[in-house]
């Protein structure tokens, strides 16, 4: 283990600790080294270790018991949604299993959406989706489209489809860059998502869910091949 530069050093040491933990240098269920003897090898005081300790421990991938020491935490096992954006910046194999949820979520978000939509939700559907199509580079377009998406949530009524789609896209955005290949276009993103919309607006159930299938699975694709 290499001396830490002093600069934001808690920060550094809670990246290289996180980083052991993911790869399985420390396993699930098993006691870290005692602090003195991981403060030595990092070269940093007890108390930088013990600020990083804390951050780990909000985060859920450590436990600390008083006179027992500190144990990585089960964090697949009991774990949130919210430690998705740690994993995939540390592997993104875990983009793939995120994208399979994202089809299932998105499908039935816009069925929902056909049958709940108010109507200043299709009035700023409607606006959304021209944004999409105004955007100007792939960046400002997956942005748009990602607000699309965030608006069909909420035409739904129900707030927990809106949190569990900022909880998604939020755990793809360590890797957001490399999946704009289906945005490079604004027309043609226009157009892949203008099915979607218009089913919801027309208020249509099923063609709406059909319809978001149909996006979901053509822009993983693209996506997947981007990353890959």
């Amino acid at each position: 283990m290499e001396t830490l530069p002093r600069e934001t050093i808690v920060d550094t040491l809670e990246g290289r600790l996180r980083d052991a933990i993911l790869a399985g240098h420390h396993a699930v269920g098993a006691m870290l080294p005692s602090e003195r003897q991981l403060a030595d090898g990092y070269g940093v005081t007890r108390t930088t270790l013990k600020h990083a300790f804390e951050r780990l421990t909000q985060a859920g991938l450590l436990e600390t018991r008083h006179g027992v020491g500190t144990r990585v935490k089960d964090f697949v096992r009991l774990g949130g949604a919210d430690l998705l954006p740690m994993f995939v910046r540390h592997n993104s194999d875990w983009v793939g299993e995120i994208f399979e949820v994202r089809r299932s979520i998105g499908t039935l978000i816009a069925e929902r959406a056909a049958i709940r939509a108010t109507p200043a939700d299709r009035s700023n559907l409607a606006a959304l989706l021209s944004a999409v199509q105004a955007a100007a580079g792939g960046d400002a377009v997956q942005l748009a489209d990602a607000e699309l998406h965030r608006a069909l949530a909420h035409a739904t009524g129900n707030r927990v489809y809106t949190l569990l789609t900022n909880t998604l896209f939020n755990a793809y955005l360590p890797v957001r860059a490399a999946l704009v290949a289906p945005f490079s276009d604004p027309q043609a993103a226009h157009d892949r998502v203008a099915p979607v919309v218009d089913a919801v607006l027309a208020g249509d159930p099923i063609v709406a869910r059909t319809a978001a299938d149909a996006y979901l699975t053509t822009t993983e694709q693209i996506m997947l091949e981007g990353l890959g």
